[in-house]
């Protein structure tokens, strides 16, 4: 059932999910992904699929969003401006990429501003590892399936408390 699941399911979710993944129909789509996880497992519709996710090592929809446009920013890291080149003041986020200043929406919730938050919110210990597209796959991956990321706002906020399950990715 798994690889039913792979080759039917996440095949359509993951074509070109960095251009569509923050639309108004993500949540119906990752409704339908959790309704496809219910029935491969063969559980209820009250079970939480948290734990699912995680057994079966299954992305969830924001999961592999995130994971997508993580993987972009780092296989074309050429197409970014570090904060170090845009002024010389030697600061903890000299690192990050720099985020432009925009007012529109449209513009805000695009996908070079998604990409650009996203990576800029990983934890040291993930961004480091962008070097090596192998081994940053692999511990964003570990990483994503570990904090099974249900929304993009909750990525975004668990780095902003502590969540002991993901400390020891920092």
């Amino acid at each position: 059932m798994r690889m039913v699941y792979f080759s039917n399911v996440h095949s359509l979710l993951s074509y070109g999910v960095i251009f569509w993944g923050n639309s108004n129909h993500s949540d119906t789509i990752f409704k339908l992904q959790k309704r496809a996880i219910r029935i491969i497992m063969g559980v209820s519709n009250n079970v939480s699929c948290r734990e699912i996710f995680k057994k079966l090592n299954i992305l969830p929809f924001y999961s592999q969003y995130i994971f997508s446009l993580l993987l972009f920013v780092v296989k074309n890291i050429n197409m970014f401006t570090l904060n170090s080149t845009v002024h010389s003041i030697n600061t903890r986020h000299c690192s990050d990429l720099h985020l432009s200043a925009v007012h529109l929406t449209k513009v805000q919730k695009g996908i070079y501003n998604s990409e650009v938050k996203a990576f800029n919110s990983l934890p040291p210990g993930i961004k480091c590892l962008s070097k090596n597209i192998r081994r940053f796959k692999s511990t964003l991956k570990k990483f994503l399936l570990e904090g099974s990321i249900y929304t993009i706002q909750e990525f975004f906020d668990c780095f902003s408390t502590n969540n002991p399950n993901l400390v020891k990715f920092y």
